[in-house]
């Protein structure tokens, strides 16, 4: 507990805002398989992440799952990495003599020209994986500044996260306690539907893509009528917070990466997962030490348990006044 008030604030919150990864699913991913586009062979496929992933350390638990599956020797020599942000959703690297590759979000990559695509990442996304877009850039890759007509498909990148067993039950309680649910994550939106609907969130199959928000109206528009939101930025996270908050919700967040930062200051309450990100851990009002979702039950029951005693406290003490303002006035009069 970091805010002294935070038990009893928690109590007191009727939107809870959740990330897919670390608090539906389990925190480490794991990579399950790769698809070859457009005739790109196997081989091929295996030797350019293998390039892309030796000898880096992990950014986050993607790029853990992939350092876990294709760490191994190679003579590519990389003249240049670049990181992953949470704005452009990709990451790369730049090779000597065989151009620049980057993994990433399909959608961010390949713009307008994701079409071809879409019924193909429809299906991987309603088995709720995660999917990457493998692609070789005939340039000098720049966030936010890709040429379409540049970029070569190789391969779509499949991961999953084990879901946590008790999230169901979770859930079931927060429902029962009359909080709503919203699930903002970066994923595909339809597979953060997926995933919350397997643990019982209700009105999960309204989903929307928050990369077609544009502006503030959008965004206030949407947290009336989605319950999950796919694809978003840190600033649309915040932006969502804060429309909720107009609408006169009282809102809390968890988070565990830095990404997160900006909505969980924005939110009235904020829960971090210790495994995560340290700013993420000391913004927080209340870290969970054993980065454990299945806590927050227990907490909310506190604070309301505390809550309902003041209240009690405060009545005794309230009728107490009375009759002694009585006992007194009857004695003035006597």
């Amino acid at each position: 507990v970091q805010d002294m008030n935070c038990i009893e604030s928690l109590a007191r919150v009727d939107v809870l805002c959740v990330d897919k990864t670390g608090t539906i699913t389990q925190p480490d991913m794991a990579f399950q398989d790769f698809v070859p586009l457009d005739g790109a062979k196997k081989g091929e496929i295996r030797t350019i992440l293998t390039a892309l992933y030796s000898g880096v350390s992990p950014e986050n638990d993607t790029s853990r799952a992939l350092i876990s599956a294709f760490s191994g020797k190679t003579d590519w020599i990389c003249t240049r990495r670049i990181p992953f942000t949470s704005k452009a959703k990709w990451s790369g690297g730049v090779f000597a003599d065989r151009g620049a590759y980057l993994v990433g979000a399909p959608e961010f990559l390949l713009g307008d020209g994701i079409q071809p695509y879409e019924k193909q990442l429809h299906g991987y996304a309603e088995t709720g994986s995660r999917v990457l877009l493998l692609a070789h850039y005939d340039g000098d890759p720049v966030p936010g500044a890709l040429e379409g007509e540049m970029l070569t498909p190789l391969a779509f990148l499949l991961l999953t996260s084990p879901i946590r067993p008790e999230a169901e039950e979770t859930f079931r309680y927060f429902r029962e306690q009359g909080v709503s649910i919203r699930v903002i994550s970066g994923d595909d939106p339809r597979t953060a539907s997926r995933v919350a609907g397997e643990v019982g969130i209700e009105n999960s199959h309204r989903f929307v893509d928050a990369s077609t928000l544009k502006t503030d109206k959008d965004i206030l528009s949407a947290v009336k009528q989605y319950t999950v939101f796919g694809r978003v930025t840190p600033e649309q996270k915040k932006s969502i917070i804060a429309a909720l908050q107009k609408c006169g919700h009282t809102v809390a967040m968890t988070g565990d990466g830095v990404n997160d930062l900006l909505a969980m200051k924005q939110a009235d309450y904020s829960v971090a997962m210790a495994s995560g990100a340290q700013a993420a851990s000391q913004l927080a009002s209340l870290v969970l030490l054993e980065s454990d979702f299945a806590a927050m039950p227990g907490i909310v029951a506190e604070g309301r348990r505390v809550i309902n005693n003041i209240q009690r406290a405060a009545t005794l003490f309230l009728v107490k006044n009375i009759f002694s303002l009585g006992l007194a006035l009857l004695s003035l009069l006597t």
